[in-house]
């Protein structure tokens, strides 16, 4: 039975290589992904170990304690601390530092990558030779006053600067200039993964980050030989308890690298996701050419059977026939992997995020993900096919023709498919009028979702007679070659349902994401418009900085402007949970936002009174009037307040909203304002106004300044990742597709060889026969595709009635654009899979053909 399943295989190489590439394709995506995940964790721990190889102790100062007294609230970090380690035993040498953060502009003016984890900024510290080891100098000098500034090659080329240059940057608070004097080299991950780095000298250093004199940390190297632990034990004996600790160099590695594995980890999932949908949809692909290369060698299993083969032999014939082509397609996805390993660095890298760059890591989980997910996906798809080949009887042999299925198994399966049809449309249909996006409902959907699917592949034989003759008068067009190409696809409904599966599903799910995307998009843009009446938004980048308070009268100062009213955002902590608040001025807000109040108004905003959104209202049982317990931003204490007002849910207004002044004080940022809604005169957007008003705020990069149409773009901006999941689905199942109905049609000429033959020997010509082989390939993908839209437009129906609980402005919307590309790149694929066997069926030679037995 060995050599049986080697000549099997061997025979049959054409049609496994269909099967091999399916395969091929899951596994590289798997194996790919692991390879990339592992290679670039351990790029970042290279990276990261250059950065600590020279710290032994770190010491750091502590938050001090609410309420804490006036000498306690100073760091303790001093020259005379980092003297007093310097004589530690075992100290080697001391480094203290001020570290914080700065975003840049370039050259032109444009913000560089803004991000408080990768925008580090730190004093120039030179040593005995007048140099700082951590930053080499590439060009020019240190920054020696509060003046000058020096940064790193890669901000040098992002910004475009050159030495000389004023750079604009801010920290946390005003814009500032500085001339740009020194170009420095550094292994930091941050940095070299597209951040920028701002290098001051150490008392602008001490002033923005810590105080004038102190710092924010004190690195100690060893001397050699001297244990880490042992030296953190001494340095923590000097330190003052209350105030400083001391981090071991080790532990800062073991936390940089805990941080990168949550980062890679990330990464996986996108990749991860196309691996899963591909296994999924080639696993029909493998079933497809496993049953009809069992049902093509009917007769032979039944002289091996006749012979004294035993149904288990015929079994395990099979699956080793699996397991070979698993092995085969396990080596090549691997090495495929390899590549798309070496490009995922590039592809998933932007502008503002670079990944770093180091040799693949092949570890043992990649191997045997590999071959776990080739081999396993192949055997487990085969063994149906293996257990209808066992169940060969000997008498088969004396068979000339295939034996269409039984009554009784179309019923069976008739019966299957409406046990997962009925229960997955019941649950999805009383999901309709839910209106709750709740996390039950939603694994509902996913669960309706998935038996809907289910139902179409199992009730796909059965539908593809009567859909199939539907189109019967568009095939027909072609004459006689359509008749005969509806005919052949009607000849084996298993087959060409088994066919179309992975279009069915593939449609289906890009059907379904696409309107959920589409209708998801329009509803946030409508959400975001409907609730903001300013022309422009002025916001920060970053949760931890906010807009300077100087700013907003600057603002309300430039031409064109009518209204500048400042929004103060803060956290509000209520019985249900956390919320967000905004403190606006009750004077001004109707004029820069939209707000639709069901009861009471904004005008009586003030100490102790708030107006709160549908959503709090309904969820605390509170009407204007009335009285709710919270607890607002850093205040510790819950209050209670006024309800003065109930307004419709408002994104740009948030949850809640209180007067800024009194918002603003109890906030983590005290005085702080986080927006500036601006209205013009007339309602007018142009390049010159928004240069006003960017030239108003100082240009800082920390700040962004976007008018209505760039802001409701934003706001919809998540819809991103959806979309490109989606095309991304859509691209494997093209490919899947091809292949699957590349491979029917091959075997199928194969099986219709005689009958080609005589075709051709009546007198039709070879393109008759091309087109006849072609019209059948697109009416299988037509009729995948047709059940695909179906599920999909009905799944889709069902979750955003969801979606509809959650955002009001919710409606489904289809992407006519996207659904007819869907359409027409699934008939290309059936024109496209045909090219290869039509050609070889129009080049039979009629009598050749004729007397082939």
């Amino acid at each position: 039975m060995l050599k049986t399943a080697l000549r099997n295989l061997l025979a049959h190489k054409a049609r496994q290589i269909m099967t091999l590439l399916a395969v091929c394709l899951g596994v590289a995506f798997v194996s790919g992904t692991l390879v990339f995940a592992d290679s670039t964790a351990e790029a970042h721990r290279a990276a990261a170990s250059k950065s600590f190889a020279d710290i032994a102790v770190t010491v750091t100062a502590k938050t001090p304690p609410p309420g804490a007294a006036a000498h306690q609230q100073t760091s303790a970090l001093d020259d005379a601390l980092a003297r007093k380690l310097a004589a530690v035993p075992g100290v080697a040498a001391v480094r203290p530092s001020a570290d914080g953060s700065a975003a840049l502009n370039g050259a032109d003016g444009t913000p560089l990558r803004v991000d408080p984890g990768a925008n580090p900024a730190a004093g120039y510290v030179p040593g005995k030779d007048g140099k700082d080891s951590r930053y080499p100098l590439a060009e020019g000098r240190a920054p020696t006053n509060s003046g000058e500034l020096a940064v790193d090659r890669g901000t040098v080329a992002a910004g475009h600067f050159r030495l000389g240059d004023t750079v604009t940057l801010a920290t946390d608070g005003p814009v500032m200039t500085k001339r740009l004097v020194g170009i420095v080299t550094t292994e930091d991950t941050r940095v070299t993964a597209g951040g920028t780095l701002a290098l001051f000298d150490k008392a602008t250093a001490q002033k923005l980050f810590a105080s004038p004199g102190h710092y924010t940390g004190i690195d100690l190297s060893a001397d050699p030989g001297t244990d880490q632990f042992a030296l953190s034990r001494r340095v923590t004996g000097v330190l003052p308890a209350d105030r400083a600790e001391a981090t071991t160099g080790a532990a800062q590695a073991a936390q940089q690298a805990l941080y990168v594995d949550t980062l890679t980890r990330g990464y996986e999932k996108l990749p991860l996701v196309f691996a899963g949908v591909s296994l999924f949809i080639g696993s029909f692909l493998i079933i497809n050419t496993f049953t009809m290369l069992v049902s093509r060698r009917t007769r032979e299993i039944a002289l091996l059977r006749a012979i004294g083969a035993t149904r288990r032999q015929v079994s395990r014939s099979v699956l080793l026939e699996a397991l070979l082509v698993g092995l085969v397609a396990s080596a090549a996805g691997f090495l495929l992997g390899l590549g798309i390993a070496s490009v995922l660095p590039d592809i998933l890298s932007t502008d503002g995020n670079t990944l770093p760059q180091g040799p693949l890591v092949i570890g043992p989980r990649s191997v045997v993900a590999a071959l776990g997910v080739g081999v396993g996906v192949t055997v487990l798809a085969a063994w149906l096919p293996s257990r209808r080949a066992a169940k060969v009887a000997p008498i088969e042999a004396m068979r000339t023709t295939d034996q269409p299925p039984s009554a009784k198994r179309s019923r069976i399966r008739g019966v299957a498919g409406l046990a997962l049809l009925v229960p997955g449309a019941g649950v999805l249909v009383s999901l309709s009028g839910a209106k709750d996006a709740s996390e039950k409902n939603l694994q509902n959907a996913m669960f309706g979702c998935a038996l809907l699917v289910a139902a179409l592949i199992v009730l796909a034989p059965l539908l593809a007679s009567p859909v199939i003759r539907l189109t019967g008068r568009l095939t027909g067009r072609f004459g006689i070659t359509g008749r005969l190409a509806q005919q052949n696809a009607l000849r084996d409904p298993r087959r060409t349902a088994a066919t179309a599966a992975t279009l069915l599903i593939s449609t289906a799910l890009v059907a379904g994401l696409a309107v959920i995307g589409n209708s998801t998009g329009q509803a946030l843009d409508r959400q975001a418009a409907a609730g903001l009446g300013a022309d422009y938004v002025i916001s920060s980048r970053t949760p931890t900085t906010g807009v300077d308070p100087a700013a907003v009268r600057r603002v309300a100062d430039t031409t064109g402007v009518r209204t500048a009213s400042a929004v103060t955002d803060s956290t509000l902590f209520t019985g249900g949970g956390v919320r967000e608040i905004s403190g606006v001025d009750p004077h001004t807000v109707h004029d820069v936002m939209k707000l639709d109040f069901v009861s009471g108004s904004a005008k009586d905003l003030g100490p102790g009174r708030i107006a709160v959104s549908s959503t709090i209202a309904r969820g605390s049982d509170v009407t204007t009037g009335g009285h709710l317990n919270v607890r607002l931003g850093r205040n510790q204490e819950f209050r209670k307040y006024t309800v003065v007002g109930v307004y419709k849910d408002n994104p740009v207004a948030h949850d809640a909203l209180g007067a800024r002044t009194e918002v603003a004080h109890d906030s983590y940022l005290p005085g702080s304002v986080q927006r500036i809604l601006v209205r013009t005169d007339g309602g007018a957007v142009s390049k010159t106004t928004e240069d006003r008003l960017r030239t108003a705020v100082g240009n800082s990069p920390l700040l962004k300044v976007q008018d209505r149409e760039q802001f409701v773009h934003e706001a919809a901006g998540t819809m991103g990742n959806l979309l490109t999941l989606m095309y991304g689905m859509l691209a494997i199942g093209i490919v899947i597709a091809t292949l699957g109905i590349m491979n029917t049609l091959a075997i199928s000429v194969a099986e219709r060889t005689r009958e080609i033959g005589a075709l051709r020997a009546i007198g039709m010509d070879r393109s008759g026969i091309r087109r006849m082989i072609r019209v059948e390939a697109v009416t299988v993908a037509a009729f995948g595709t047709l059940l695909g839209l179906a599920g999909g437009l009905f799944g889709a129906w069902a979750v955003g009635s969801l979606a509809n609980g959650a955002m009001p402005q919710y409606s489904l919307a289809l992407p006519w654009g996207t659904l007819l590309l869907v359409c027409l790149l699934s008939l290309a694929i059936g024109a496209l899979a045909a090219a290869v066997p039509a050609r070889r069926a129009a080049a039979l030679s009629p009598l050749e053909a004729v007397a082939e037995v």
